[in-house]
This record gives C-alpha cells, sequence and structure tokens, in this order.
C-alpha cells in the first residue's frame, strides 16, 4: 500500500489509487511526436507500484535502451463519482501534485507500429515519480501554472498549464464517464513539449508553479 505525503498532513492516511493518464493534452507536445491531438482524450493506466517520492530513484529496466522525462500536473480525486457533470468536477478534487510520467520509449514505439498495447512502456516500477500533494484550496488557477523540468541543470520542458488542450472539468467529466472515480485516484493530465531521454547518473529537477518541486535521480 502506498500512501500520498501531504505537505501539511491533513491527509496523510489517503492510498494511492488508480493512476489515470492523458495522452496528446498539449498541441505542442502532439507535434513533436508526430502525432495530433485527438477529439476525445486518450487514457492509459499505470500501477500504484509504480509510484516515487521526492529524493527518490528512477531504475532504468534492463530490457529498455530509450527511458524519456515527462512532467505533468496531477489531480488527486478526494470524493467518489460516477458521470460527472463539468459544473460538479471540481467538488471532486482534493489536491495537486507534480508528476513525472516515465516512458520506456523504445518500449513504446515497438508497441504502436505493432498495434500492441503499450502499458508497459508506462509500468515499470519507479516510473511515476511524485510530488508531496497541495490541498486545492491553497492553489489559487491549477489551470495557469508555470511547469518545468530540467536535466543536469539543462531545462527540457517549460510551459504552462494553461496551454493544456482540455480544462480539468472536462477530464474529470470524460474520466468518469468511463471509470468511477474514487478517493484516492490520481489523474495524470499529460505532458508538454520537450520530452527527452535520460540516462543513469542523471539528476531530474521539475516544478509546479510556487506550490511543488521535485529532485529524482536515475540509475
Amino acid at each position: 500500500m502506498t500512501f500520498y505525503k501531504f505537505k501539511d498532513k491533513a491527509e496523510e492516511n489517503l492510498k494511492i489509487g488508480k493512476i489515470i493518464c492523458l495522452a496528446r493534452t498539449y498541441k505542442k507536445h502532439a507535434k513533436e511526436m508526430n502525432t495530433v491531438v485527438t477529439k476525445k482524450p486518450l487514457l492509459f493506466l499505470k500501477p500504484a507500484s509504480s509510484i516515487i517520492f521526492d529524493g527518490g530513484t528512477i531504475k532504468i529496466p534492463p530490457i529498455s535502451k530509450s527511458v524519456h522525462h515527462e512532467v505533468e500536473l496531477g489531480i488527486i480525486i478526494g470524493k467518489r463519482g460516477r458521470n460527472i457533470p463539468k459544473n460538479k468536477a471540481m467538488e471532486h478534487v482534493l489536491a495537486y501534485a507534480l508528476c513525472l510520467d516515465i516512458t520506456a520509449r523504445d518500449i513504446q514505439t515497438e508497441a504502436k507500429k505493432n498495434g500492441w498495447p503499450w502499458g508497459i512502456a508506462k509500468g515499470f516500477d519507479t516510473f511515476a515519480p511524485i510530488s508531496h500533494a497541495v490541498l486545492k484550496e491553497e492553489v489559487k488557477n491549477p489551470q495557469n501554472l508555470d511547469i518545468w523540468l530540467s536535466v543536469n541543470k539543462n531545462i527540457k520542458q517549460n510551459s504552462n498549464t494553461k496551454n493544456m488542450v482540455l480544462s480539468i472539468e472536462e477530464i474529470i467529466k470524460f474520466i468518469s464517464n468511463v471509470m468511477t472515480l474514487e478517493p484516492g485516484d490520481l489523474i495524470m493530465t499529460g505532458t508538454p513539449e520537450g520530452v527527452s531521454e535520460i540516462k543513469k547518473g542523471d539528476i531530474i529537477k521539475a516544478g509546479l508553479g510556487e506550490i511543488c518541486n521535485l529532485k529524482i535521480n536515475v540509475k
């Protein structure tokens, strides 16, 4: 069992549930991946066993030769819901976090070429680093936060959550029409442009506005 870490420890017993991820939610990232933003959101899942926290270490799996970083805004669900309308969506949000969706890009690329599922590329242990959680009341506007990531002090990703093509309300509405959202579920909302390869020995730092930071090692 893995539990969230809250800055003020107000919800320190909240267990991490489903990790629901979105793809292609920033136009420039879709372009750099030679794809397009789809009319309907693209979803995939990561296991809770892939979670590590600030100061942790990403372990490069032996079967992959190309692992990439993706920095994202995370939404932590606090209230159970199904078929949630947009005007009620924010009632189900408990907190936010800074997340990294680590991807074995070579495995994903091979799977895409062959029409196979590519969950394995996202699901390795240590492939979901997250920061401490910040209660939503402490975040003035989650859709206007600078989001960035550096590797060995070199800025690789630098954008703002206002560049997402979907609002938080739209995301919650869509997902809850597919599956029930439950307290502790984490939604990773997609990454901006600038994804690149990471290697053993790298040091990753990332930030989300003034609310969250991460420092992660690569081994």
